[in-house]
């Protein structure tokens, strides 16, 4: 039998005997690549994702985001530092966490980022390091994070309309997040996908517009249910639209091969990428989630739309351990029921969890 095996299955006995009577348990799938196993939660999903949001603040005010005026920013002491956000990234990596996605707020506002990525790409086990951004600062971004060894980005862009632009970002313009988009293109980025929010009123009558970039570059473009958790009065329940309206307007568009992400993907004819179409609210992907989302103040939350967080704060590198494996454990089967009527649970607004 090989020493590292053994080493494995020793590794074991701890967790089993932490919540031994509790029908709760780990269960780990044996690796051979030197790690120490993937974690499973109750209902038996690999837990091999995990997004990090870096902070709260954004240089935008997305209307299905958060308020006019912005968040208020926390204590420097009640966020997670540098050094415990890296050692929360060694921890995931060695209870199976593989991909990582930076997000936030806006990532890019916060000025340690290169040094985030590049430390957290370095992290043995982690396979891939991807951001989030709305792009208004990739110009000057772009080629260091992808030096520091981001390989994929996506790109916030509901509309190709200067004035919708400038409407639901508040102060945002579409110059700079194409700007944005342009410098991504040449940074050398081995993905990356732009992400529109499909907005019933708002942006659903330039669905062949916005997919159109997908013949004009080599991207993919992603339409996104409205989820129903900040409400900033702006949307109605027309706004609130199913995935299959896009399918009705690109009636060109066939089924490709899916990638094993959560977008039933599509392709035009002569496209350079894809059309993905994510569905939380009319058809959800609950029994193949594969994520955990760590706040940046140090939550864990096992589900994006339910309240349930463990800390991590402030907590060594076993106690960092045991709140990993409890909010694995902690996954719920789903996150329940999405609509108008039924908004989400998550307690938080996306900014201060990470989009």
């Amino acid at each position: 039998m090989q020493k590292g095996f053994v080493w494995f299955i020793i590794s074991l006995l701890p967790l089993r005997a932490r919540f031994s009577g509790a029908r709760r348990e780990n269960r780990f799938v044996e690796t051979y690549t030197g790690q120490e196993g993937t974690m499973q939660d109750r209902y038996g999903r690999s837990i091999t994702y995990l997004r990090i949001s870096v902070t709260e603040l954004c240089n935008l005010r997305c209307r299905y985001c958060m308020p006019a005026e912005g968040v208020e920013k926390k204590k420097h002491e009640s966020m997670l530092s540098e050094e415990e956000l890296i050692r929360a990234v060694r921890i995931a990596a060695s209870l199976g966490i593989r991909k990582l996605r930076i997000t936030g707020g806006e990532p890019l506002v916060k000025k340690n980022i290169v040094s985030i990525c590049e430390q957290t790409a370095a992290v043995p086990g982690i396979q891939e390091l991807c951001i989030t951004t709305n792009g208004v600062l990739l110009p000057k971004l772009a080629q260091p994070l992808r030096q520091a060894g981001v390989r994929r980005v996506n790109l916030s862009l509901d509309t190709l309309d200067a004035e919708k632009y400038a409407y639901i970002s508040r102060i945002g313009t579409l110059d700079a997040a194409l700007a944005g988009l342009d410098a991504a293109l040449n940074a050398g980025f081995e993905k990356v996908k732009l992400n529109a929010v499909l907005i019933g009123g708002f942006n659903d009558d330039e669905i062949p517009q916005l997919a159109e970039l997908t013949r004009q570059y080599p991207v993919d473009l992603r339409f996104i249910e409205l989820m129903p958790m900040y409400d900033s009065g702006d949307f109605g329940p027309e706004a609130f639209l199913p995935y299959t309206v896009v399918l009705d307007k690109l009636p060109e568009a066939k089924p490709v091969e899916q990638d094993g992400g959560v977008a039933k993907l599509y392709r035009l004819p002569g496209a350079q990428g894809n059309i993905g179409l994510i569905s939380p609210v009319s058809a959800h992907f609950c029994a193949a989630c594969n994520r955990l989302r760590l706040t940046a103040d140090g939550k864990l939350k096992p589900c994006l739309h339910a309240s349930d967080e463990y800390s991590i704060k402030g907590l060594d590198d076993e106690g960092m351990r045991r709140q990993f494996e409890a909010a694995i454990l902690g996954k719920p089967s789903w996150h329940g029921e999405l609509s108008v009527t039924n908004r989400s649970r998550a307690g938080r607004n996306m900014n201060e969890i990470g989009g």
